[in-house]
């Protein structure tokens, strides 16, 4: 066994079955102070006057590098396999999210 996986310990990871049907969302909203970053994960229907954050996930900075990272590491891979992701575009939604501010 190599030394690095003789220190490395496992993480027993738990995961409910409520959270484990996820939640649907096709827009985020990212904000950030000094010390983290906010996402707001929403679900907005076509023709509904009003959408609602489903799921507010707060990161420190080093941790939303880290997940910037993964993230496009199996963007590359799914597009590897399954080829390239379009983006279509659209046009921009205006947003009413209440106030801004800074933790």
């Amino acid at each position: 066994m190599a030394e690095k996986d003789k220190n490395q310990k496992q993480i027993n990871i738990e995961l409910d079955e409520k959270t484990a049907e996820g939640i649907y969302s096709n827009l985020a909203i990212i904000n950030h102070s000094v010390s983290e970053f906010v996402v707001d994960f929403i679900s907005m229907m076509p023709g509904a006057p009003k959408a609602k954050v489903k799921s507010r996930i707060v990161l420190t900075p080093q941790h939303a590098k880290k997940f910037l990272k993964a993230l496009n590491d199996n963007v590359t891979r799914f597009e590897k396999a399954h080829g390239t992701i379009k983006d279509y575009e659209q046009p921009p939604i205006p947003l009413n999210f209440g106030p801004t501010g800074e933790a």
